[in-house]
């Protein structure tokens, strides 16, 4: 099998696994502008990799990804007797440590979400109004979404008589079902009968958080806007400005939070991993358990809990 072949039917395989496999794919294939795709795996020369990973320094981002999208590759042609070794070297440089999510206090979400901290960063505003502002604000904290997932939502998406949002084939090509709770339901239920009389568009199909002229939210915009907020509710990260607070990590804060309140309510966290996990849209379990060593508060109930049980209180 050549090496173009190989690649192909390896992207095919982790599709048919699940994965969207669009960045890597696109490496990949970018590859064959650095071997001869018409030769086998093993042809394959480890000048060829690293004139195509391109750079002696630290791993940057995009290198990483180059690095990682080759090495599964091989890992794949191996297994299926493509190839008996990987060209990729062995020396490869470590990348640096990644810069960890930031978490909201809970005075900090109180400032974010105040609605006259809000009306006050869209005053003049063209698009993107307050409330629409503010209710992506609350789905993304509350419901733990990723931006694309609450920008996405469209009226038959949102049940409110269940209390149940509609997830559709979004990272992982899986759709899922988000139970809410009755505050974020309530924020919901109220935004509906403001978005029918600002003339927004009715049918099922329709955004639920659009812009006023019902086009979908783009992230731009609403950067610009969170950025303003920010400023406003002088939420500012960390000393010196290292550690800016992004839209995002709302969604690592409801995760953080919900770790935290179920640390203090003494449920048992492990089993309701996986529950979080699917919640949250994770392909497995790593994805999640990043977020229990993330905050002070939530490792100082971690120890607690661990102080009852060796104390004979609880089960672990």
């Amino acid at each position: 099998m050549t090496l173009h072949e190989a690649i192909e039917q390896y992207i095919v395989w982790r599709r048919a696994h699940g994965a969207k496999f669009t960045t890597a794919a696109n490496l990949l294939r970018q590859f064959l502008g650095y071997a001869d795709g018409d030769a086998a795996c093993g042809a394959v020369t480890l000048a060829q990799v690293v004139a195509f990973l391109a750079g002696k320094g630290p791993l940057t981002r995009h290198r990483e990804n180059k690095y990682y999208a080759l090495a599964g590759f091989w890992r794949h042609a191996i297994s299926r007797g493509h190839a008996s070794c990987s060209p990729l070297p062995d020396n490869e440089p470590k990348s640096p440590v990644r810069t960890p999510p930031y978490i909201y206090s809970r005075d900090e979400l109180r400032r974010l979400l105040d609605p006259a901290n809000v009306e006050i960063s869209r005053r003049g505003a063209v698009q993107l109004d307050a409330a629409t502002f503010r209710t992506l604000l609350l789905l993304l904290y509350g419901a733990g979404l990723r931006f694309s997932e609450g920008t996405g939502l469209t009226l038959a998406d949102v049940d409110l008589a269940e209390d149940v949002l509609t997830i559709r084939a979004t990272k992982f090509y899986k759709s899922r079902l988000i139970p809410i709770g009755p505050q974020l339901a309530t924020v919901l239920a109220s935004y509906m009968p403001l978005r029918r009389r600002r003339g927004l568009v009715q049918g099922e199909t329709s955004f639920l958080l659009a812009n006023r002229d019902g086009t979908r939210l783009a992230s731009s915009t609403v950067q610009e806007a969170f950025d303003a907020l920010r400023r406003i509710a002088g939420v500012h990260g960390a000393a010196g400005g290292r550690q800016i607070p992004r839209l995002h990590d709302l969604r690592h804060s409801f995760a953080v939070h919900s770790l935290t309140a179920w640390y203090r309510q003494g449920a048992d966290v492990q089993r309701l991993l996986p529950v979080l996990s699917s919640y949250l849209g994770h392909s497995d379990l790593e994805g999640t358990k990043v977020y229990l060593s993330m905050t002070p508060e939530l490792l100082r109930q971690a120890a607690l809990r661990f102080a009852r049980y060796a104390d004979g209180g609880e089960n672990a």
